[in-house]
């Protein structure tokens, strides 16, 4: 996973309505009850099927911390599906994105390319065009450098061109090094 796929993945945890489960057991027959069989819950999680029949059962509480963190992102990863899904459809279609990110950026304009060699930090509200663009493109498994590039375009249309109103020249930007990116809709 990219920076990008982790700050939606980020994104999507605060539309929580409702905390995943909290012990081991209850975290284990939710993945249990989504993925059906212990031997597919094994498989996600790297363990024997008997482990994961330990873990069920009480008779293992303590996994090693590695186990752990792929159980709760097991869980956190199928978590609410359906507001999930609602909130992008919000984003998609009506809201927008809103990208918060310390990064350098270049640009191609037509006197020439400029790589300007410092960090620029922006907040900045993209239209739903874009929303829809990236969850598209995370369905369909694309590389976070592709992702960048939509971001780059929508910061190119709504906070360089400022919707048509300057640097119309410009022809590219880019997304050079992200430091930090957030993701809010």
């Amino acid at each position: 996973m990219g920076e990008i796929d982790d700050a939606i993945e980020r994104a999507e945890r605060e539309a929580f309505t409702r905390e995943p489960p909290k012990t081991l057991q209850g975290r284990i027959n939710f993945l249990l009850k989504q993925l059906k069989t212990a031997k597919a819950v094994a498989a996600e999680l790297g363990v024997t099927a008997d482990s994961v029949n330990r873990y069920r059962r009480g008779a293992r509480k303590h996994p090693p911390k590695d186990i752990a963190a792929k159980i709760d992102a097991a869980v956190r990863a199928r978590w609410q599906p359906q507001v999930r899904k609602r909130r992008r459809k919000q984003a998609a279609t009506a809201t927008g994105i809103t990208v918060e990110t310390r990064a350098r950026f270049g640009y191609t304009a037509p006197v020439g390319t400029t790589d300007d060699g410092r960090f620029r930090r922006l907040t900045v509200h993209l239209p739903p065009a874009y929303a829809q663009r990236l969850f598209d493109a995370r369905e369909a498994g694309v590389s976070d450098q592709e992702m960048r590039k939509i971001i780059a375009e929508g910061f190119k249309e709504v906070y360089f061109q400022d919707g048509g109103g300057r640097a119309m020249g410009l022809s590219d930007v880019a997304i050079n090094d992200i430091d930090y990116l957030d993701l809010e809709y």
